[in-house]
């Protein structure tokens, strides 16, 4: 597997012309398939992003997409069974599950969430993840202005 800090799938070809080909413009989307060098996201192009992180057995990896004072955009992939333990942070934050499926604790309740599906966790809530299939998912942290 490719180290995910250096991981370089999207290239810097521009979208296709309006007028473009179906085939034209498939090529161009498979070609957007990774990010640069820095690791953030690139503007004005569609990213398929379960492809920019690999499931690696037993492990939980992550990968930070974008990062700024309103919050946090990160992938995370973790193999079937690996867990994220229970904690709690002072903003919300928003689960969407792009593979696999998950179940996540929150506060007492149990949520299981699978492909497509999304979650928001409240501030201040204890939460914890487990991947009950391998799974992919989108994490955004959203902080408030205080």
């Amino acid at each position: 597997m490719p180290d995910e800090k250096r991981d370089t799938h999207c290239s810097s070809s521009s979208n296709p012309s309006p007028a473009a080909s179906p085939e034209a413009a498939a090529r161009s989307h498979d070609e957007q398939a990774t990010i640069p060098g820095d690791g953030r996201l690139p503007l004005a192009l569609a990213v398929p992003l379960a492809k920019l992180i690999d499931v690696v057995p037993g492990a939980v990896v992550s990968r930070t997409l974008a990062r700024s004072k309103g919050g946090t955009i990160t992938l995370f992939a973790m193999d079937r069974g690996q867990a994220l333990s229970e904690h709690s942070a002072p903003f919300d934050a928003f689960v969407q599950v792009l593979q696999g499926e998950v179940e996540i604790t929150i506060g007492p309740r149990p949520v299981r969430a699978h492909a497509g599906e999304a979650v928001m966790m409240p501030a201040d809530v204890p939460h914890a993840l487990t991947a009950i299939e391998p799974l992919v998912m989108l994490l955004v942290m959203i902080r408030e202005p205080r």
